[in-house]
């Protein structure tokens, strides 16, 4: 009976919702914009390689829309197309992002504009965007990362970044005042998805080997799944979530917190 009633509680947590999942094509977005479908809700997806989106509609049963959030025409159409369709947003998961290796001394101009044109100014006007369709109610959870607070070496560029959205939750929570929409950071710990190999370039020996660093450093032992993740965005996007906002949720295992 208690199993029962749990699995009802999740598959209609989202019952009537309209999500968008940015960067939901694959890794941490295509597993959350998986488990809003599994909780009742109508997703969309977006990002910018029109083969894997269509491979993630036809699976999961959602809308994508191909674009770059680091490109305004394309966040314009973006947000044209859920308004002309559904006419409104009730949750965003600000998610798509990347990052590379460069230790400090070999830093170019290219790479830091081009995670810091993803990673910081496209989540900014996604969110910016968003809130034209979003009323009371409404919930944004942005992508963030362990790394911001750990001090990785040759990952200067991307732990900035992700430590300028943890800033931008708690100012946007106070913009928002009185509009009863609340933002917060899903921090994850690590995680391995395809971007490992297609981001940061690393080989199967090497994701291995990091692995198992991680389990010895980490707390439970382990790295964690994508759904791991998904399940912290659902639950900060609810109701149950009603009276959070502004915060950063770790959900790493214990790596950052020890």
């Amino acid at each position: 009976m208690h199993t029962l009633a749990t699995s009802n509680i999740h598959t209609t947590r989202h019952a009537g919702k309209i999500v968008l999942v940015t960067g939901g094509s694959s890794g941490l977005g295509l597993a959350t914009a998986e488990r809003f479908v599994r909780e009742g809700a109508t997703v969309y997806i977006t990002g910018r390689r029109q083969a894997e989106l269509d491979a993630a509609a036809a699976t999961l049963g959602v809308t994508a829309i191909q674009g770059d959030i680091a490109k305004a025409d394309d966040l314009d159409r973006i947000f044209t197309t859920i308004r002309d369709t559904s006419g409104r947003l009730d949750i965003l998961f600000a998610n798509a992002g990347g990052g590379e290796f460069a230790p400090l001394g070999q830093l170019t101009e290219a790479h830091f504009d081009k995670y810091f044109g993803i990673n910081v100014k496209g989540t900014v006007f996604t969110v910016q965007k968003a809130l034209e369709l979003m009323g009371p109610g409404s919930a944004i959870v942005l992508n963030g990362s362990m790394v911001s607070i750990k001090g990785a070496p040759a990952f200067g560029v991307y732990a900035a970044t992700k430590a300028a959205l943890r800033s931008f939750a708690r100012t946007w929570s106070s913009d928002l005042k009185g509009r009863d929409i609340r933002v917060n950071v899903v921090a994850p710990g690590t995680i391995v998805t395809p971007g490992y190999k297609t981001e940061l370039g690393m080989d199967d020996q090497q994701i291995a080997d990091y692995s198992a660093y991680v389990e010895s450093v980490t707390p439970l032992g382990r790295t964690g799944t994508p759904d791991e993740i998904a399940k912290a965005v659902s639950f900060l996007a609810s109701d149950d979530a009603s009276y959070i906002t502004g915060i950063e949720l770790f959900v790493d295992g214990g790596q950052a917190q020890i």
